[in-house]
């Protein structure tokens, strides 16, 4: 697959993005304290054969600059506003992952013209509305980092995003996505302000607004954004499809990237 590695001035800061295939837009979202690298290489390859892909590191985040926070969830929208300018992309298919998620989200709302279609995987509307992960699962979430190494971090806080049972019996691939995550560890002090700005923010009095053909999808099994936030989503948006993953937990896209490729390029296409 080939792959274009560039950098460039979006707002007060210098964002890093990669650009695969050819085609109709795409850009891609992710989550928080995510990059380019977090992205499985099997989804991204069979999303490319049939569109142009975008994918880049939020403020904060990877090889992009890292300012002070706090960050806002509409800041960020702003920037990825900003990336589809400086490709020359009156608009485009926009997907977001979790926190991308709510950045799709309030893109479309705030930028209607720019988006042709949406995806929103495992995210929330944010505010009261949201359903909340478990205690343990947000302490989990939210401990201290301390002197941790990256890879201590990532490797504690793997019951987020798989399953226990999927962790012991999938070695190989747990290994893969450990070394993406350590390609390029956000800093803490990134993760807070992205953190800050999740806390505050809500769309949900907003979401009859969106007029745009959306896919929610997430796994039922996920315990960091349950599954009830999808519902939610789809209740709230008119005409949205609903697709939940089978035995899909918050990293569903790494557990399953071809049934997912399936269901966003016929959502797509």
């Amino acid at each position: 697959m080939n792959e274009t590695r560039a950098e460039a001035k979006i707002n007060d800061i210098n964002i890093h993005y990669r650009v695969y295939g050819e085609g109709e837009p795409l850009l891609l979202i992710m989550g928080l304290g995510g990059n380019a690298d977090w992205w499985h290489e099997r989804f991204l390859k069979r999303l490319a054969e049939r569109f142009q892909v975008v994918t880049f590191d939020n403020r904060g985040t990877g090889r992009t600059d890292k300012p002070e926070g706090p960050y806002s969830i509409d800041q960020m929208a702003t920037d990825a506003v900003g990336l589809m300018d400086h490709l020359g992309w009156s608009s485009a298919n926009v997907m977001g992952v979790s926190m991308g998620g709510m950045i799709a989200q309030e893109l479309t709302l705030n930028y209607p013209e720019r988006v042709k279609r949406l995806v929103l995987a495992c995210t929330n509307c944010g505010g009261g509305e949201a359903v909340p992960p478990e205690p343990e699962v947000l302490a989990l979430l939210t401990m201290p980092r301390g002197e941790l190494s990256p890879e201590e971090v990532y490797k504690n806080t793997l019951p987020l995003l798989f399953q226990p049972e999927y962790i012991v019996e999938h070695k190989e691939a747990i290994e893969g996505t450990i070394k993406r995550l350590m390609i390029a560890p956000t800093p803490p002090r990134s993760l807070i302000s992205q953190f800050q700005g999740i806390a505050v923010w809500s769309i949900y009095s907003r979401l009859g607004d969106i007029q745009k053909p959306t896919l929610v999808i997430t796994g039922d099994e996920d315990i960091l954004i349950p599954p009830q936030n999808s519902r939610i989503l789809a209740d709230a948006i008119t005409g949205c499809r609903l697709v939940e993953i089978q035995g899909g937990a918050h990293g569903f896209i790494s557990q399953f990237p071809d049934k997912v490729a399936d269901e966003v390029l016929a959502f797509l296409t």
